[in-house]
């Protein structure tokens, strides 16, 4: 597999709806572990096509629940609830912004030997989920952040606690 550029916000391609895949070919299974191995390099949860320059409708997921989710032509059906929390974007990256999403999704879609699937996802997965359907739709998540954004801390930057704290 081999890694690719991820495309950045102000780039044309990731405002432009993408196109459904209508069979798997060798190009789009490597597209597939290009984009995990992408995502994976640049330490992302979430990567759609587009970002990488190609406008088709597949987006890949992997939260470090031990798996790796893959999406083609995949259809939100149902949303509920609202939970507002930071989201990050390999597209924009060093920024984060407040987003609200719905808490619970449920999605139909293809997987990567375009075999149909439906399933339910909640939390911090419904949120990758609906950030990277979003990117097949020509959205970044900027459009819906509420209040600014803002700079991400580098780990280096957050404040360590000091051991003889730990221990009291």
């Amino acid at each position: 597999m081999a890694l690719r550029e991820i495309r950045v916000e102000g780039d044309p391609v990731l405002t432009k709806e993408c196109k459904p895949v209508a069979k798997m070919t060798d190009r789009i299974t490597e597209l597939i572990g290009d984009m995990f191995d992408t995502m994976y390099e640049n330490n992302g949860c979430g990567l759609a096509a587009c970002q990488v320059g190609v406008l088709r409708q597949i987006f890949v997921v992997d939260i470090g629940d031990d798996h790796e989710y893959v999406f083609i032509n995949p259809i939100i059906t149902e949303k509920e609830g609202e939970v507002t929390d930071d989201e990050g974007c390999l597209s924009v990256p060093g920024y984060v912004g407040s987003v609200t999403r719905a808490q619970k999704i449920k999605i139909k879609a293809y997987d990567e030997e375009l075999k149909p699937f439906e399933m339910e996802a909640e939390d911090f997965l419904a949120r990758a989920i609906q950030h990277e359907y979003d990117h097949l739709h020509g959205h970044v998540y900027t459009e819906f952040v509420q209040g600014e954004l803002r700079k991400a801390a580098a780990p280096e930057e957050e404040e360590a606690v000091p051991a003889s704290a730990e221990e009291g």
